[in-house]
């Protein structure tokens, strides 16, 4: 997110532009939640034109480079064209696929020509820049090249490439020593804490993500259970959390994506040799490690990290969208009734599975300032129904929120959630009273 952007005088006050005038365009004269004030005229910007997607900091360089380079990469009017060219790629993301042909569009921004160069230029470096690469990967990851980058971007793997086979090596042997150590062991070697740990963990795995049938086959359930075991056994601060194994699901999704091929719900994991099944659940194990590691308070004893959290989000939607807030405290609603599952799980039963690794992508470039964006993104997410919320009662809102209607949602829907939420913390970064009622 740092960095970049067309040689500007000030590149933080240009991005913030930027997202605010693609925000507008898309918006289509739609006002904010809370009608925040975003200019001090009586009437709205005139708006852009329209782009189906969030335009980052790089898209005028990018149709500068592509004119240039002869790709004809078409600009954001031409839809056609543009979905065209990234269809073949996109066709061939197991992890990404989409519901239909607007996702299909609204989803090319990641795999656009010009961010592939980027991304593999990226990546070729003998050590790769991790800053410049946090900056790419904040808009959305090409598919095909989201192991390696989540890799890099969680400090899994190296980024100097000489030593990244050796390491990923070594650590991949390490996780198979620490099954063999921790979770091929008899019952009777374990204490009651392990064994009910263990049975917790065995009940709550077949209750992952249950609406994708990929993750009912019982060999991915097995896979979960050891990667989630083996991480509490290693972890005793935490220990194993109801909601940590929601969190693995990404990355075993990501992981798989190298070894199986087309549409998550044509693969089989019958197709994999016992080595894969063991690189892809060390993996798994290893990123899920450095991803907690930033937020460990989040899953230790009353989640003191997770309330933290809840307290602000209200803060700051008490500051965005003051009417939504009073409706929810007149009807006697805590936000930690709804909230809550939101930060445990990183709203991953939020939003339909196909979203969840783009969102994430956002979520590993963010690195350790996620916790604090995280507040953004849920009060961008929960004011999207601003004006339905207003009318419902105290039942209503509960029902409502607990079945959001998001599972028609394509990329388009998220980018606007993820647009949101960057602008309102660029606002409150540089002038926390400016959204002051």
């Amino acid at each position: 997110m740092s960095g970049g952007g067309g040689g500007s005088p000030n590149n933080t006050e240009w991005r913030f532009n930027q997202t605010l005038r693609n925000v507008q365009g898309m918006l289509k004269g739609r006002s904010f939640p809370g009608k925040v004030l975003l200019t001090r005229r009586s009437e709205p910007l005139s708006p852009p034109d329209y782009s189906p997607r969030f335009e980052s900091e790089h898209e005028e360089d990018e149709r500068k480079e592509g004119s240039q380079e002869g790709e004809g990469q078409a600009s954001g009017n031409s839809f056609d064209s543009a979905s065209s060219k990234k269809s073949n790629l996109l066709s061939t993301s197991s992890s990404n696929s989409l519901p239909d042909a607007q996702g299909l569009v609204s989803g090319a921004r990641a795999t656009d020509s010009a961010r592939i160069a980027k991304f593999t230029m990226e990546l070729s470096r003998p050590a790769v820049i991790l800053d410049k690469l946090r900056e790419l990967s904040w808009s959305g990851v090409p598919p095909y090249m989201r192991p390696n980058v989540w890799r890099l971007l969680l400090g899994y793997a190296p980024p100097n490439k000489d030593r990244r086979e050796g390491v990923l090596t070594r650590k991949r042997l390490e996780y198979v020593e620490c099954v063999s150590q921790y979770y091929d062991i008899p019952d009777s070697e374990r204490s009651d804490e392990e064994i009910t740990m263990l049975r917790q963990i065995a009940v709550d795995c077949p209750r992952t993500v249950p609406d994708v049938t990929f993750f009912q086959n019982p060999q991915i359930q097995k896979s979960l259970e050891r990667i989630l075991y083996t991480w509490a056994i290693r972890h005793p601060a935490s220990g194993y959390v109801q909601g940590i194994n929601d969190l693995v699901t990404p990355f075993l999704i990501v992981f798989l994506s190298e070894h199986l091929e087309g549409n998550m719900d044509t693969w089989s994991v019958y197709n994999l040799s016992a080595q894969d099944i063991s690189n892809i659940e060390a993996d798994c194990y290893w990123c899920l490690s450095k991803f907690l590691d930033g937020m460990q308070d989040h899953y230790t004893f009353a989640q003191p990290g997770i309330q933290r959290l809840v307290f602000r989000l209200k803060e700051l939607v008490h500051r965005i969208d003051e009417p939504v807030s009073k409706h929810i405290e007149e009807q006697g609603l805590e936000f930690l009734q709804y909230a809550f599952r939101w930060f445990n799980c990183l709203l991953i039963r939020e939003v339909p599975f196909h979203l969840v690794t783009r969102l994430w992508d956002t979520y590993l470039a963010e690195g350790d300032y996620l916790p604090d964006f995280l507040v953004y993104i849920s009060a961008s997410f929960l004011l999207t129904w601003s004006d339905k919320l207003q009318k419902l009662d105290f039942q209503e809102m509960v029902m409502f929120l607990q079945h959001l209607p998001t599972r028609t949602w394509a990329h388009h829907e998220l980018e606007m959630v993820l647009s949101r939420a960057y602008m309102w913390h660029t606002m409150f970064k540089s002038s926390p009273s400016h959204l002051a009622s």
